[in-house]
């Protein structure tokens, strides 16, 4: 059988997705890697992004480079979707192309890519309907401490930045029983927190369930066993109501972790996203009042257009009195095919840089003084992986996977990937913080 060697951009939902197609793969008997530079894997999966124009540069970049060095190039995901024919105008040499919904027939392109009378395979459909394919055994890339479950896929909102909903379709949530299957299943192979990912998470069960139902998700993920840990991800704001603040408090292996990207602050700029415009700072307060030592994660985009000066100034006063946890914060890119994308009053490359910069920084002085906090105290930590420097590497729940810090130990227990330790936090920088396990 053929080695396939795949290469992943992109979000954890992308990430996913990858999994699954390699699980297809996996159970018709090919051989995986994930080195590009295999000289045996004469085929090469590229699962792009297409999000913002530097993720579609990272993914562009991939294609032909694996050109290059001769492989046949099979490209899945959002930049096909976005794109279609035109990509295969642009560079000829991709040997198949699939789209965001059609990634499962993976394994029918590889079996027919090596026949003499070969032709160039384009599935891309051009209204994406995102349906999980429940009956295959994903191939984790990422083993270790935690594991990412997608519960849904796609989004029934068109802000106006964003190209996801042309790339994914409408809203489409798994059942509640099929994401405990695989919940289960996750624990029992040693993964002691799963990460909950979607467009939106808050917004599970709507289409299938006719309302919410991420509650009750949570009430049955909280009754396994053998996990410690289940995190949340992508909460949409006007959907953070009371009943799911309340569950987060309430249920012991939900951490109290919030990730809410509220976007911007000012009304104006709210409205021209076509997002909903309310009071952010009540919303906050609340949270921050019924659960208890809470970190709230936040993304704020500056440099939409019409944004004006005197409109991030409003944004950095609300940041600097809020005291986020955690935050991200980004450039407004200029997408085709969104609302934004025709608006006049286009703001430029370099105050967008200075904007960011700008906020950054002050972000990095909260996010210093904020984690002075946990000097001192003892937090129950996940061990991640091990430092050249000796050190352990570990996550509080105060932490999300891959995009927040990360706990430095310095011990001599043997201590293994996925276990949950209580470490004394002995020192602590803007991002990261540093202890050790008391014998």
């Amino acid at each position: 059988m053929k080695k396939i060697a795949l290469i992943n951009h992109g979000c954890a939902k992308n990430l996913v997705d990858s999994e699954l197609m390699l699980g297809m793969l996996a159970e018709k008997g090919y051989e995986i890697t994930l080195d590009d530079t295999d000289k045996d894997a004469e085929i090469v999966i590229i699962n792009t992004c297409s999000f913002i124009n530097d993720a579609e540069r990272e993914s562009v970049q991939s294609i032909l480079q694996m050109i290059q060095d001769g492989k046949k190039v099979i490209v899945t995901g959002c930049l096909p979707q976005k794109h279609k024919d035109e990509l295969k105008q642009a560079i000829p040499e991709i040997s198949a192309m699939l789209g965001t919904s059609d990634f499962n027939k993976i394994v029918e392109v590889i079996e027919n890519i090596d026949k003499k009378d070969y032709e160039f395979i384009s599935d891309v459909n051009i209204k994406p309907k995102y349906v999980y394919p429940e009956n295959v055994e994903r191939q984790q890339i990422t083993v270790g401490a935690s594991s990412y479950i997608k519960i849904a896929d796609g989004c029934n909102y068109h802000c106006g930045y964003c190209i996801i909903p042309n790339l994914r379709g409408a809203y489409q949530s798994r059942p509640i029983e099929n994401i405990v299957a695989e919940a289960k299943d996750i624990a029992k192979k040693g993964c002691t927190e799963i990460v909950l990912i979607a467009q939106d998470t808050t917004s599970y069960g709507i289409d299938l369930y006719g309302e919410v139902k991420l509650v009750e998700l949570l009430e049955e993920l909280n009754k396994i066993d053998e996990l410690s840990w289940i995190r949340i991800m992508y909460a949409y704001p006007s959907h953070m109501s009371d009943e799911l603040i309340d569950a987060i408090a309430r249920l012991d292996k939900v951490v109290k972790y919030v990730d809410l990207p509220l976007q911007h602050s000012h009304k104006d700029i709210l409205e021209a996203m076509r997002r909903p415009a309310f009071d952010y700072e009540e919303l906050v307060n609340k949270i921050r009042d019924k659960i208890q030592n809470v970190t709230i994660r936040t993304a704020f985009i500056v440099g939409y257009p019409t944004e004006t000066e005197e409109h991030f100034q409003h944004l950095y006063n609300f940041v600097k009195k809020m005291k986020f946890d955690k935050m991200g914060v980004f450039k407004y890119s200029r997408e085709k095919n969104t609302i934004s994308y025709s608006m006049k009053q286009q703001i430029s490359a370099k105050v967008k840089k200075q904007r960011h910069d700008k906020l950054m920084k002050l972000q990095q002085k909260i996010s210093t003084e904020l984690n002075k906090k946990y000097i001192g105290k003892t937090l129950p930590c996940i061990i991640e992986s091990f430092a050249d420097n000796g050190l352990v590497v570990a996550r509080s729940e105060h932490d999300a996977p891959e995009i927040d810090g990360l706990v430095y130990i310095d011990t001599k227990k043997q201590v293994v990937p996925g276990d949950i330790e209580q470490v004394l936090i002995t020192n602590s920088d803007a991002y990261d913080l540093y202890g050790v396990i008391e014998e």
